[in-house]
């Protein structure tokens, strides 16, 4: 039998999640076959997944009809479904963070994310979220604003587990770690216990090229010097951007600050790489996969490309390769006119947009839900009668 590569992502010392989470990947049995299979070390819930289940799928409809019945709202049936979908999912991954002492066996949970500029709102909310939910091995998803920086160090300083979303630039990334670290040494200052405290700093890769490259691809017919830096740095800037996070990573995490704080069992808050599915077929469709296997980082993959590295990945540790390259890439980027800390704040204005839509969208499929149950509800009632 053929070796599954996804497998060997976990000898090298890389987890890897499942960026899907519906509710009959629980239900068929599927997630604990890909736990035991692939190796599956965690799964992030997204607006976006749950909203397409709810309006192209029957599978939440009876549990719609139930919540409605008891005069349940949009926003509180959407609270109970995420939930418990959430709760399961964390169950499932229960041995896992057991045996591996809170390393591994997460799921992850957004936030409204109508509350990423408000930070007063966003630990409220959180607080209340982590509460209900009631399981140790759950994440919070947290965007990477200006105003989630001071929520996700409150948090982190309560002991409740964060994942930092929304990563674009490096600047932003060592706020991101600063916030973490503060927050940890708020908590040693209250004399709280530093052990099973987690997060995870996730990068999206994708949108970083697919907003680089245009701009690029600009200087590529050109003949100059400059065509020459456009050709060398085209289709580079993500797996660059996140080869130098690494290097920030390990020198936080390897720094005195941290060792002390590890001696009292502080994890370091580990990279994440988010959006790793390749959209442009010019590119290899495990782009952001091969070039980023690494120690004690992360990696995140739809359905689509865990199918795809299953069937033809080729796992290597190669995130502390060329470096030196990737220091190359970011420094020749002004040469092309693009400002990549204005290009990442950009694209997190953008990807909040994102986030922002599918939530929309999805509490508006729950509402014609909730609708059309409360005319089947009345239906029957007439019927009765």
């Amino acid at each position: 039998m053929t070796p599954n590569p996804l497998q060997r992502i976990e000898s090298l010392g890389q987890s890897f999640w499942l960026d899907y989470m519906q509710r009959d990947l629980l239900s068929s049995g599927d997630l604990q076959r890909m736990i035991l299979s692939d190796r599956i070390t965690g799964i992030a819930s997204s607006s976006a997944i749950f909203g397409k289940a709810i309006a192209e799928s029957s599978q939440y409809d009876q549990t719609i009809d139930d919540l409605v019945r008891f005069d349940k709202s949009s926003a509180e049936i959407y609270e109970l479904l995420s939930q418990q979908d959430v709760q399961n999912a964390a169950d499932e991954f229960r041995p896992m963070y057991d045996r591996t002492e809170g390393k591994d066996g997460y799921v992850s949970i957004e936030l409204n994310p109508h509350l990423a500029h408000d930070t007063y709102g966003t630990i409220t909310e959180a607080r209340r979220l982590w509460s209900a939910l009631d399981r140790p091995n759950v994440l919070i998803k947290i965007p990477a604003t200006k105003d989630g920086l001071p929520a996700i160090e409150q948090l982190i300083s309560e002991g409740i587990n964060v994942n930092v979303t929304l990563i674009f630039g490096l600047p932003r990334y060592r706020q991101v770690v600063e916030a973490f670290m503060t927050g940890l040494e708020a908590r040693t200052a209250k004399g709280k216990p530093l052990d099973y405290v987690a997060s995870v700093a996730s990068f999206f890769l994708n949108r970083i090229d697919a907003m680089v490259d245009p701009q690029v691809e600009v200087f590529m017919g050109q003949n100059s010097k400059d065509n020459q830096i456009a050709k060398a740095v085209h289709g580079q800037v993500a797996i660059s951007t996140a080869k130098v996070a690494y290097e920030i990573y390990k020198e936080v995490f390897n720094s005195n600050r941290f060792m002390k704080m590890a001696e009292n069992g502080a994890r370091a808050q580990r990279l994440l790489w988010a959006s790793t599915s390749n959209k442009n077929p010019v590119y290899s469709d495990l782009k952001y996969i091969d070039p980023l296997i690494g120690r004690d980082t992360i990696c995140s993959m739809s359905l689509q490309t865990l199918n795809a590295y299953r069937d033809h990945g080729i796992a290597v540790l190669r995130l502390d390769e060329y470096l030196h390259e990737s220091n190359w890439v970011m420094s020749h980027l002004p040469e092309l006119g693009i400002d990549i800390n204005k290009l990442t704040q950009d694209l997190e204005d953008e990807g909040l947009r994102r986030f922002i839509e599918p939530f929309d969208t999805l509490m508006d499929a729950l509402t014609k839900k909730a609708s059309a149950a409360l005319i089947r509800e009345g239906n029957a009632y007439a019927v009765d009668y």
